[in-house]
């Protein structure tokens, strides 16, 4: 799992733009089943299980990362740009950036603080006010290598630190790493797959996803936000990493199901599987759309606590995947036998 997960928090995946996470999910699945891709970029895989159960299960991840997209090239060849998704302007300048896909490279830039006013200093900039510069010494060469419209996402090579794991994108990567993990092995139930896109900007691909599997339960697979910070106090720090799956009961978007809440929890406890709960109603996912879509889904998430989430370097501990991993798994064969 963890060697899908560094290939895939390498890929650019802007939303609208997951190309190339598709691709590598697309070419590792057909080897354990028959993948399909949908109009509006979802990559759906149905794979037998070792039973048929009445209704169908779904297993969701999202595709997509939080972003930028090029609005326009000024004369002297820097690029402005919009963000796409829930970014933080705080965390973004000074950042390397790769952009279009070509992947050229490029820096997040603003007015020097040496040339600011007192009272700039004080304010976080807009977006409006900061630029990509990719080294171009005007507009015409800009243009010779990247497009308006083009999206830009995070330059952060993944790497390990002590316990943990950094990277850019590991909201939703992880659940797909998950999902590719689960695919490669025996299943005990029949089981729906959907890679889904632009969650960030809207839960948009999980709601085609409903629709094409109609399914009677939809686990949620995901990376979320966890606080655990100095300075912040402990009833606002959401979750921790090191304690286990995040199973919430309530988020910004979903009133979880009781009833596959408890059982879920239930099982964790049963197996030994550190969970827990966000003390925080905050952030939102895939269930979201799945809930509102008129299926009649009941919706859970089973998540790892991501620090710093939605910036350039996310970090999310190693024993909390493997046990997202682990209760996936057991939640599957807990169907199973029911």
């Amino acid at each position: 799992m963890l060697k899908h997960l560094q290939a895939l928090c390498a890929l650019p995946g802007v939303s609208g733009n997951e190309d190339a996470v598709r691709d590598y999910i697309f070419n590792i699945v057909r080897t354990h089943a028959n993948p399909k891709i949908d109009a509006l970029g979802n990559v759906s895989v149905f794979k037998k299980g070792a039973k048929s159960p009445d209704k169908p299960l779904l297993l969701a991840a999202h595709m997509d990362e939080v972003g930028f997209i090029v609005t326009s090239i000024t004369a002297d060849g820097f690029l402005k740009f919009a963000t796409v998704g829930g970014i933080d302007r705080r965390v973004i300048v000074g950042k390397r950036v790769r952009v279009g896909s070509a992947g050229v490279l490029g820096i997040i830039g603003m007015c020097p603080v040496h040339l600011s006013k007192a009272e700039d200093r004080k304010r976080v900039p807009e977006v409006s006010e900061l630029y990509i510069d990719i080294g171009a010494p005007d507009a015409e060469a800009a243009n010779a290598k990247i497009s308006r419209g083009d999206t830009v996402c995070f330059d952060a090579p993944a790497f390990e630190m002590g316990g943990s794991f950094a990277a850019k994108a590991l909201d939703d990567r992880i659940g797909c790493a998950v999902l590719l993990q689960l695919i490669t092995e025996d299943l005990p139930i029949d089981t729906h797959f959907a890679f889904t896109v632009q969650e960030e900007v809207g839960c948009r691909g999980a709601l085609t996803a409903s629709f094409q599997v109609q399914p009677d339960i939809a686990l949620i697979i995901e990376g979320t936000t966890a606080a655990d910070l100095p300075g912040v106090s402990a009833d606002k720090q959401v979750c921790h990493l090191g304690g286990g799956v995040v199973i919430p009961f309530m988020d910004g978007g979903t009133v979880y199901d009781r009833g596959l809440y408890a059982q879920i929890t239930t099982l964790a406890d049963r197996l030994g599987i550190p969970h827990q709960t966000k003390n925080v109603i905050a952030g939102g996912t895939d269930a979201a759309s799945i809930q509102r879509s008129g299926v009649g889904a009941r919706v859970a998430t089973l998540a790892a606590p991501v620090r710093n989430i939605h910036t350039g370097y996310n970090v999310a501990n190693m024993t909390d995947m493997e046990h997202l991993l682990a209760l996936t798994r057991a939640v599957l064969g807990e169907m199973e036998g029911s």
